[in-house]
C-alpha cells in the first residue's frame, strides 16, 4: 500500500527551495508566481497537489518575505522616494495602482481558478516574451522625471495584466515603460517604484485574510521556513536589480521565458501520453 502523505503536506525542504527561488525570480522579469507554480509541477513535488487555498496562502507569504527584504535592501531609495513625494509623484503612484487594485478586486478569484494551470502559466510566459521582444527596440529618449499621468496609467494597466500567472509584474511594467520610450535604467526605476506599493499592499491585505483564517498547525513551520528563505534570497539577490538596470536588452529574459514555457509544454505532452 502506498504511503499516505500527512496533511497538510507542505514539506519544509520544498518550502525552503521555493523561498530561495522566489527572491531572484521576483527581481528578474521572469515571473516569480509562474516559477512557484511550475517548478513543483515539473519535478512532481507533492506541493503541486496541495489544497489550492494553502498554495495560494504560501505564495502570499513568499511575497511578504520578498517585500520586506526589498524595503530593507532599498531603504535609502525608499526613503528618498518618500522625502521627494509631492503631488505629482503621489498622483503617478495612485494612477499606476488603480487598474491593478480594481482588477484584483473584481477578477482575482476567477483568474486564480482558471489561469493557474501549467498550460496557462506557459501561455503567460510566452505572451510576456513576445511583449518584451516588441518593446526591446523602442527608442530610449525619455527620463523618469518626464513621467506623466498617461505613463502612470500604462504602468497601471501593465500591473493589472500581471495578475495572470506567468506574465510577471516586473516584466509587464518594464515593457510598458520601454514602449513609452523611457531609457532602460529609468524604466527599471519606474517599474520598481510603482510595483513596491502594490506588493506591500497586497501582502498586507492577504496576510490579514490569512491571519483571520489561520494556518493548519502542521504547515506553520514550513511557512516560516519559506518566508525566511524568501527574505534571505531576496537580500542576497538585490545585485540583480543593478544588472537589469544597466543598459541591458530584455531579449535574454524573453529567451529564458520561452525556453521554460517550451519545457512545460513538452512535459505536458509526455504526461498526456502516459495516460
Amino acid at each position: 500500500m502506498p504511503r499516505r502523505r500527512s496533511e497538510p503536506g507542505l514539506d519544509i525542504a520544498q518550502a525552503v527551495a521555493l523561498g530561495v527561488l522566489h527572491g531572484p525570480a521576483e527581481l528578474l522579469p521572469i515571473s516569480s508566481s509562474g516559477h512557484v507554480a511550475l517548478v513543483p509541477w515539473l519535478f512532481d513535488w507533492p506541493y503541486a497537489e496541495l489544497d489550492p487555498e494553502l498554495r495560494k496562502a504560501f505564495e502570499v507569504a513568499l511575497h511578504a518575505g520578498t517585500a520586506a527584504a526589498l524595503v530593507v535592501a532599498l531603504r535609502d531609495e525608499v526613503a528618498d522616494a518618500v522625502l521627494e513625494l509631492d503631488g505629482r509623484r503621489g498622483a503617478l503612484i495612485l494612477l499606476s495602482s488603480l487598474p491593478a487594485a480594481a482588477c484584483a478586486l473584481l477578477l482575482e478569484r476567477p483568474i486564480e481558478r482558471r489561469l493557474g494551470t501549467p498550460a496557462t502559466v506557459a501561455a503567460g510566459l510566452l505572451l510576456g516574451s513576445a511583449a518584451m521582444v516588441a518593446a526591446d527596440g523602442a527608442p530610449q529618449d525619455r527620463g523618469r522625471e518626464e513621467a506623466g499621468a498617461r505613463d502612470a496609467l500604462w504602468l497601471g494597466v501593465a500591473q493589472a495584466t500581471a495578475l495572470v500567472p506567468g506574465v510577471s509584474r516586473n516584466g509587464a511594467t518594464l515593457v510598458a515603460a520601454r514602449l513609452r520610450h523611457f531609457r532602460r535604467e529609468d524604466a527599471n526605476v519606474l517599474s520598481r517604484h510603482v510595483a513596491l506599493p502594490i506588493i506591500l499592499a497586497a501582502s498586507a491585505l492577504k496576510g490579514k485574510r490569512l491571519a483571520r483564517r489561520g494556518l493548519p498547525r502542521g504547515a506553520r513551520r514550513a511557512f516560516a521556513a519559506g518566508v525566511a528563505a524568501s527574505f534571505v534570497s531576496t537580500l542576497a539577490s538585490t545585485w540583480l536589480i543593478r544588472q537589469v538596470e544597466r543598459d541591458r536588452s530584455l531579449l535574454p529574459y524573453a529567451a529564458y521565458r520561452t525556453a521554460l514555457a517550451g519545457a512545460v509544454l513538452v512535459r505536458a505532452v509526455r504526461k498526456n501520453r502516459r495516460r
